[in-house]
């Protein structure tokens, strides 16, 4: 039997048993974010003055296909399933409660992404009151918190987790199917009910997540080669006939939001793939330099993520103020300088990441850490309220500011104490156990 998509795991205190193909994927999934980001993010200075911004990649036809490949959001949540599943059973296992595997994905999350919010507050508050059109101030708001709809989606996949695992447990194909189908009657109502297509972010990304669960538990890894070549090839097949049929778009960046059943589909075919390049990435990722650098890239990843296209708007906006030349947007001079782009933003991400990368430090969800699950709710119902505002109505930077204060307070309210040092107060020694890390 060859080896599964999930084998190893890893803790949060170590990364000696971490699978290092996952972790390969990961890498390239992150560059090719960044990447993609790059020709996608073209702000146009006016005549007039104003200030609108163009997708790019959303308007070249021919770039559909290739969008497919750039597509990775459907592979994080696969890998998020993988490690969360894991995670929760060494959890439960160790005696561990749903609230205390809650508060550990809260604050994984929260910690890095709050002082992005309160950078983007106070940077685009200085820019109003410098009189910067309010108009150039919605637009930046909106587009550099644009990453963030990842941590509202991500966030409520792994919440779910202890209930969705479950469900896995006693009836993993059924579960699935479930979930699926949930998708499918969202995707049939959305046009008479538009504001129901919201839930697929929901149900889109727990099903993706569902089959990290199944990769977990090895159910594609006993698939022969050929088997993954055809499921990899029936579900790209199946992707041609919903898009060329009219059911769905081919452009997989208007798939995304809100999501629909083709990121799902999308998501099985790289799961397959992934498992069939695994001969090619465990000796690729045991390279002593690549080791090194995912290892790195592996501790800051969340930051790169979170502050890659904040980074980029600003630097596009200022790029609009110099007086240098800018080409237009899907022009030849436009594609050309986008290598220039991508090493620019690189630039800026290395002191970001030296500054906030240490927030990443992995929290972990310990049996002896005492909390309760009032708190745990009371947590997430506070970082749902912007997230939901977010996505119902749109980014703005009233709305950053009341993020920023939401989450400062799930951060408060998230502080456990440790019943061993309580204990040890008091004169009393709490039982010790070993910790359980999450990713």
């Amino acid at each position: 039997m060859r080896s599964t998509v999930g084998r190893g795991t890893g803790t949060g205190a170590g990364t000696a048993d971490r699978d290092p193909a996952i972790d390969l994927v990961r890498f390239i999934c992150l560059a090719l974010v960044v990447v993609g980001h790059s020709m996608m993010v073209s702000p146009v200075l006016h005549v007039d003055g104003t200030v609108t911004t163009e997708n790019t990649l959303a308007q070249q036809d021919w770039f559909e296909p290739i969008i497919w490949i750039f597509m990775v959001m459907p592979l994080f949540f696969v890998m998020g399933g993988v490690t969360g599943l894991q995670s929760w059973r060494r959890l439960e296992a160790n005696g561990g409660t749903a609230a205390q595997f809650i508060r550990a994905r809260l604050l994984r999350l929260l910690r890095p992404a709050t002082p992005l919010l309160a950078t983007m507050v106070a940077g685009l508050s200085v820019a109003a009151v410098l009189g910067v059109d309010p108009q150039v101030v919605q637009l930046m708001a909106a587009g550099a918190a644009m990453p963030l709809w990842f941590l509202a989606a991500y966030l409520a996949a792994q919440l779910n987790i202890p209930v969705l695992a479950a469900l896995h447990t006693r009836a993993p194909w059924l579960s699935l199917c479930l979930l699926a189908g949930l998708v499918v009657a969202v995707d049939c109502l959305r046009g008479v009910l538009p504001d129901l297509a919201n839930a697929n972010l929901v149900f889109v990304w727990c099903t993706v997540q569902q089959l990290g669960f199944l990769a977990a538990d090895g159910y594609f890894s006993r698939l022969s080669r050929s088997g993954l070549v055809a499921l990899a090839v029936a579900a790209h097949l199946l992707l041609g006939i919903v898009t060329g049929l009219g059911l769905y778009r081919g452009n997989m960046l208007v798939n995304l939001n809100p999501p629909n059943l083709t990121l799902v589909i999308l998501a099985v075919a790289q799961l397959a793939t992934m498992d069939l390049a695994r001969p090619v990435l465990e000796p690729l990722a045991g390279i002593r330099w690549i080791s090194r650098l995912l290892a790195l890239a592996g501790s800051r990843s969340l930051t790169v993520y979170l502050w890659h296209l904040p980074l980029l708007v600003g630097m596009s906006g200022l790029l609009l103020l110099a007086p240098v030349p800018t080409p237009a947007s899907g022009s030849a001079e436009w594609w050309w300088s986008r290598p220039l782009v991508v090493m620019a933003l690189v630039v800026l991400l290395l002191p970001v990441a030296a500054a906030f990368g240490h927030l990443e430090e992995r929290t972990t969800a310990d049996p002896a850490v005492h909390f309760r699950p009032t708190r745990a709710a009371a947590a997430v119902v506070v970082v749902l309220i912007p997230v939901a505002d977010a996505a119902l109505s749109g980014l703005s930077l009233a709305l950053l500011a009341a993020g920023t204060a939401c989450f400062s307070v799930a951060i408060a309210l998230l502080d456990g104490f440790p019943v061993h040092q309580r204990n040890r107060r008091r004169g009393r020694h709490g039982r010790r156990t070993i910790a359980t890390g999450l990713k």
